[in-house]
């Protein structure tokens, strides 16, 4: 597997070697195309369908270096300003209000999904830095929480673009199969709720879940699923806090990366009522173009010879994480509904 040093060409191209208006036109048009499929299929979300798009343009019809300096911007500010973002659809009062046990649920299957896949992965020989970013784009909010953990990390771009591509397919697959299971149990619509918001890796693909399983599973499993997102932010600060620990003076990352702070100020705002709900919508389809850019751009470095190289071991991972995971979110739903 190639360093970033060893690549001249790459999404990490410095940004003052050329104009990033290419890149960023070309992922402008892919995020269109995002929002335009998902118009007519729902279930497709925007970063979804973008994240294809940029694999397809990878293994089809490469682009050249002028996109590179574009397509970094993109996978890294503005990726990382959705992010951010991410945080205005969170009311801390509205996660309080599940209650005691919904909440205990919330942070059992996120410190038990994270452990499984650190132990699976370590048996499977995965790097550390593999083995976290797929644990945490498992276990709390997919291709986002690859990029936050990424910040305190600092992997390889093979092995993020790796991780994304993992979270996108195992959490569309759970979006399908949860559905489905419930109604083949017999699950009442919170019960449902429960298991889709405590399972599914993606907070688009829990609403799309929600809204197949019904009305009232909805409202449940996206509250659920904005709860993991809340713990987005303690447990990149554990992260940062081991990786400083275990660091050479000079080279320590930060506790917590900068656009982490400004996810839970964004929580904070949320949470405080005194802005109107119509402005904090607003920041919805905007959080979902820079992701949807982002992953465009993420797309554009997953190569099906570097897959080949990386091995089937992440994909595994990938699978015996989210089955895991949706087996402890079954557990909770039944156990707590």
């Amino acid at each position: 597997m190639t360093s970033r040093l060893d690549r001249p060409t790459t999404m990490r191209t410095p940004l003052s070697a050329a104009s990033p208006w290419p890149g960023l036109a070309v992922s402008a048009v892919a995020v269109a195309v995002g929002f335009a499929v998902h118009a007519l299929v729902p279930l497709l979300s925007p970063p979804v369908v973008a994240i294809v798009l940029g694999v397809l343009v990878a293994n089809l019809r490469p682009l050249g270096p002028r996109y590179a300096p574009g397509l970094a911007v993109a996978s890294r500010r503005l990726l990382r300003i959705g992010v951010a973002l991410l945080g205005l659809q969170l009311v801390v009062g509205d996660i309080l209000g599940l209650g005691v046990g919904v909440i205990g649920l919330i942070i059992a299957v996120v410190t038990l999904s994270m452990a499984a896949c650190l132990w699976l992965g370590r048996l499977l020989g995965l790097s550390p830095a593999q083995r976290l970013l797929i644990a945490g784009g498992t276990s709390l909010c997919g291709a986002a929480a690859v990029v936050a953990v990424d910040g305190v990390i600092d992997a390889d771009d093979e092995d993020t673009a790796t991780a994304v591509a993992i979270v996108v397919v195992f959490g569309t697959a759970l979006l399908g199969l949860i559905p489905l299971g419930a109604a083949a149990l017999h699950l009442s619509q919170r019960q449902a709720g429960l298991w889709a918001g405590a399972s599914i890796h993606e907070v688009a693909q829990a609403v799309a879940a929600g809204g197949l399983i019904g009305s009232g599973a909805l409202a449940v499993a996206v509250v659920v699923k904005l709860g993991r997102v809340l713990l987005l932010a303690p447990v990149v600060a554990l992260i940062g806090l081991g990786r400083r620990r275990h660091a050479a003076p000079g080279t320590r990352p930060p506790v917590v990366p900068g656009f982490i702070v400004g996810f839970a100020v964004c929580v904070a705002i949320a949470s405080t009522g005194l802005v109107p709900a119509h402005v904090l919508a607003f920041g919805n389809p905007v959080q979902v173009a820079l992701l949807s850019a982002a992953m465009f751009a993420l797309g554009t470095g997953v190569r099906v010879s570097a897959l080949r190289a990386v091995g089937p071991r992440p994909f595994v991972l990938g699978a015996l994480g989210s089955a895991w995971i949706a087996g402890l979110g079954l557990a909770g739903a039944l156990l707590v509904a």
